[in-house]
């Protein structure tokens, strides 16, 4: 059997594991990437963050259009043309992997297209691609293989139940399309299914959709998905599904103990995501694992074995694509020698739906159950001339701060365009900001930016465009 040495090896090209590659190279080291697919890229860019993102733009088109008659436009009914929309979201994700892969040929980092498993703390065997296996011995490794849709196991199998991979596929348009799990996976998904022409519900057992949000900022958005979807039903469980040959017979009970049943022609299974530990021989290396599947990592994402690093999803929540790459510079600095630590004040979270809801550091339902004493400042964008000349006053910008001081604790927004508001809200925190240095930012006018200086003005009792409460 072949057998080859590198410094470091990075298992998984995610949004972990190909920046932990590339910054690790810069950093000098001789660097060998193991990955399943020829190009950089993972779940988030060939099967998640990225072909969710090209479809969820061609939703916002179509509703915009359909929306647009209000300003005196009218446009004829949108025909959408399922196998150009694929194709088109296909050549998104080609155009992106490639240009990573010309990166890592430009930093020099091999690559082996395979499944990688520990024989040892320094040792891997790999299945190829192309047949065969090899052996690869290393100084370090960092293992960045992600995570994987969680399944239920009332599901039977059924080419008409999907995961979040198969939704992303664009099967076809179904008639009839319940999704189970309101999380953000599934009304994102949901959400663009019902603006191509599907009739969707959604069941949720829990009391309500956004597990984890404040309720003011995700009311902003059920209150357009009540529009939009054929039902929403909370504190309702999925007691079966039966696939009857024409479609998925689901049956439900809700929170009274009242059973139901209805059919539809798909279901999107969207209950989260489980690490990939399995099969990797963790145990072999040494590497502790949780309960829970995520691997046990030290501040600088360093295992139980000084020789391996774990990044990413597999590494403890949030499973988010930012917080991999942010741990990725983490860990490859700490191999590269450098004084290091994953010590971050605020990770964002951002649900892309129409409109989106974002938040970053402390939230105000964290605080309530923690019983820490805040400030909430809002600024609702009814108030906003930019939100209103979009014609999407229906959003809400509030901060959360310290009582005495004014610090910045935390921030949410729900609106057009949060996802990219946000990222104030993370400076302000990662910075140690007041209310103040918000307030006394000057923002451009007119922009959705004002509203978070509005809200910052709040905190001191002047505020221009708003007096009260949202």
């Amino acid at each position: 059997m072949e057998t080859t040495t590198t410094q470091l090896v990075v298992i998984g090209g995610g949004p972990g594991g190909y920046p932990a590659a590339f910054a690790a190279a810069d950093h000098g080291l001789k660097v060998t990437l193991v990955d399943l697919e020829a190009n950089p890229g993972g779940v988030c860019l060939y099967r998640g963050c990225i072909p969710s993102k090209a479809l969820l733009h061609v939703a916002e088109l179509i509703t915009s259009a359909r929306e647009a008659e209000v300003c005196g436009l009218t446009f004829g009914p949108p025909v959408l043309d399922v196998d150009k929309l694929r194709a088109w979201k296909d050549s998104v994700i080609k155009r992106l992997t490639g240009g990573i892969g010309q990166l890592r040929k430009q930093r020099k980092v091999d690559l082996i297209q395979g499944r990688a498993t520990f024989v040892d703390a320094h040792t891997l065997s790999i299945d190829l691609a192309g047949g065969g296996t090899r052996q690869l011995a290393f100084e370090h490794a960092i293992v960045a293989t992600g995570s994987r849709p969680a399944t239920i196991p009332i599901a039977p199998a059924s080419p008409r139940i999907m995961d979040s991979t198969g939704a992303l596929a664009l099967p076809d348009i179904p008639k009839k399309l319940l999704v189970v799990g309101g999380g953000y996976i599934g009304l994102e998904l949901g959400q663009a299914y019902a603006s191509f022409g599907s009739a969707v519900s959604v069941v949720e057992m829990l009391p309500q959709l956004m597990t984890g949000a404040d309720r003011d900022l995700a009311q902003v958005l059920i209150q357009r998905l009540k529009k939009q979807f054929a039902s929403i039903w909370i504190e309702t469980r999925v007691l079966g599904m039966q696939d009857t040959g024409s479609g998925i017979l689901v049956k439900m009970q809700d929170k009274s103990g009242q059973a139901f049943e209805e059919t539809f022609d798909r279901v999107l299974v969207s209950v989260g995501r489980k690490p990939n530990t399995e099969n990797l021989g963790l145990d072999k290396a040494g590497v502790r694992v949780d309960a829970r599947g995520f691997i046990e990592v030290d501040a600088q994402r360093r295992t139980a074995v000084p020789s391996i690093f774990a990044i990413g999803d597999v590494a403890g929540q949030p499973m988010l694509a930012h917080k991999a790459t942010y741990e990725a510079k983490v860990a490859a600095e700490a191999i590269a020698g450098k004084k290091t630590a994953y010590d971050p004040a605020a990770i964002p979270a951002v649900v892309f739906t129409d409109p989106e809801v974002a938040w970053c550091g402390l939230t105000e339902l964290e605080a309530q159950q923690k019983g820490m004493a805040i400030k909430v400042v809002k600024f609702p964008w009814a108030a906003s001339g930019r939100a209103t000349t979009l014609g999407r006053s229906d959003g809400l910008t509030k901060i959360i701060t310290d009582p005495e001081s004014g610090r910045v604790l935390g921030m949410g927004v729900a609106g057009h365009g949060a996802g990219e508001l946000i990222a104030e809200g993370v400076l302000a925190i990662e910075l140690g900001a007041v209310a103040d240095d918000l307030a006394l930012t000057i923002h451009a006018h007119p922009t959705l930016s004002e509203t978070a200086m509005e809200a910052a003005e709040s905190f001191s009792g002047h505020s221009t465009h708003y007096l009260g409460k949202a």
